[in-house]
């Protein structure tokens, strides 16, 4: 169970708080749109698929950039301007394009009820690998902190930011709480952090995948037993 002295809370974004595949879908399909105006030699010569797969190689020979998902955007963009004819400036806009297409994410139901509820007692940070902006979504101003791995210098399940949030909310990290729906990057992450942790398995989720790890007491379907779990205490 959830000890009483949790004071701090850290949440993941992606597909604990909404879903994340819809989301960068949609905005792919918004920048490749934008290059089809700005840079048609690119669209003319790539399709959306072989853009994605020009960005899965670029990440799997770079991995030290793999913290920052704008920059890895960013360079893949720039080569495959650079390629075409094109100046580096427009991989800028087009970077912009993606991000504010990225942020237009929609909550679980649950989320913004609990987020409220909970932000009343609780110090609430999201801490993020990818690369949503909080306060430019419908999330804005629910949390009292958002981190993202980009900003930390590294991504989960390294405990970076895990740590910057303690120190951020002058905490230890027994009176911490993560909640995130990734077994190892949440999970594992935060119980080797030395914070308690609650699995949040959305409809669709496999099974926990660790015979030699033991799943974290508290696993949900939706964030809503969250609430009434940590706010019969506030």
């Amino acid at each position: 169970m959830i000890p009483d002295a949790i004071r701090l809370i850290t949440f993941d974004l992606d597909d604990t708080l909404w879903p994340c595949k819809p989301v960068i879908r949609r905005a792919e399909r918004v920048v490749y749109e934008w290059l089809q105006r700005h840079a048609p030699r690119v669209t003319e010569a790539m399709s959306l698929e072989a853009m994605r797969e020009h960005r899965m190689a670029f990440m799997k020979a770079h991995p030290e950039l793999l913290h920052d998902l704008t920059l890895v955007g960013l360079r893949t963009l720039e080569e495959v301007m650079s390629r075409h004819g094109y100046p580096a400036v427009l991989a800028e806009e087009a970077t912009a394009v993606f991000r504010a297409a990225r942020n237009r994410v929609e909550p679980y139901a649950d989320v913004v009820p609990v987020l409220e509820r909970l932000r009343e007692s609780y110090w609430l940070v999201s801490v993020t690998n990818g690369n949503a902006q909080v306060e430019e979504t419908s999330l804005k101003g629910l949390f009292h902190l958002n981190l993202t791995a980009a900003e930390v210098g590294a991504a989960k399940p390294d405990s970076a930011i895990f740590h910057a949030a303690a120190e951020w909310g002058g905490v230890k990290s027994r009176e911490m709480l993560h909640v995130g729906d990734d077994p190892e990057r949440d999970v594992l992450a935060a119980r080797r952090a030395g914070m308690e942790q609650v699995w949040v398995r959305r409809e669709g989720a496999l099974p926990w995948p660790y015979l030699e790890h033991r799943p974290p007491a508290l696993v949900m379907e939706e964030l809503s037993p969250l609430a009434r779990v940590l706010g019969a205490r506030a």
